[in-house]
């Protein structure tokens, strides 16, 4: 090898080298370049993204029994529509029933002696028959004694629970009344009437009631269940109701015997619960 031939190959392995090291440095720059901008673009589509509002008035699924207990006793029920308005919260807490429901009940929708509530027209426009409890008919029973007379401004009214004017209320009437009472109460929670029937079944399935039992008795069983379902009685619900519900009064002897007597009279005795 000639030593010209020799300079010139290690001049050339030099550049070689040289070359690589500034191919190199490019292609790191550009890829850093391309990091900086992929990160940037991907920071951009993340912040697009909108994501579901969550309205600011959220309402809470459902509530202690300590916490409702606390919303039952913000009626005044030493006053008129106090009386009134216990009434209609111990309803709601006791049978998680809706506000068009409760807004349409009759006076000869409670049977008192059996603690069963027909809800005519349900949703779906089906009635069905439910369990009420002990201490809710109490309440009830009081203010149609007491107070419902002077609401009354017909005789033929047989909306049982009315406006000072004697009219019947609305769901809207409803909602407002409740929200008041919820907040009220200072539970740091917030909801009107579908607070109350979501934590009817939430109390009642953590005290053991079966899901297609508390299914039926809210009306919300789908077809399948229905189907399956639509044979349960009334006496067993009230049954189960009694056993896993925490609002009811201290049983008596008295009233031992008039559900054992119950549950013989209604022990082939069917009402349809649809959806």
């Amino acid at each position: 090898m000639s030593p010209s031939f020799g300079v010139a190959l290690s001049i050339d392995f030099v550049t070689a080298r040289s070359i690589d090291c500034t191919v190199r440095s490019a292609l790191a720059e550009s890829f850093a370049a391309f990091a900086s901008v992929w990160s940037e673009a991907v920071a951009a589509a993340v912040f697009m993204i909108v994501l579901p509002a969550v309205p600011a008035s959220t309402v809470a699924d459902s509530v202690s029994v300590s916490e409702a207990e606390e919303v039952l006793a913000q009626p005044a029920v030493k006053e008129i529509l106090g009386l009134r308005d216990r009434a209609i919260l111990e309803v709601f807490y006791s049978t998680g029933i809706r506000r068009s429901e409760l807004a349409g009940l009759g006076i000869y929708d409670f049977d008192w002696q059996r603690g069963w509530l027909t809800i005519r027209q349900g949703k779906g426009k089906k009635d069905r028959v439910i369990p009420i409890g002990e201490r809710a008919l109490a309440w009830v029973d009081r203010y149609v004694t007491e107070i419902r007379p002077r609401l009354l401004t017909r005789a033929d009214e047989a909306t049982v629970f009315l406006t000072h004017e004697g009219n019947p209320l609305t769901p809207t009437y409803l909602s407002e009344l409740v929200h008041g009472y919820v907040d009220d109460a200072k539970i740091g929670k917030r909801g009107s009437c579908h607070l109350f029937r979501h934590t009817a079944a939430t109390l009642m399935l953590e005290n053991g009631a079966d899901l297609r039992y508390v299914q039926e008795m809210l009306g919300h069983s789908s077809p399948e269940t229905t189907q399956i379902y639509t044979r349960v009685s009334i006496r067993k619900l009230k049954e189960i109701h009694s056993a896993t519900h925490p609002a009811r009064l201290e049983r008596t002897a008295t009233a031992e015997e008039l559900f054992e007597a119950l549950d013989d009279e209604a022990g082939n005795e069917n009402a349809e619960l649809d959806a």
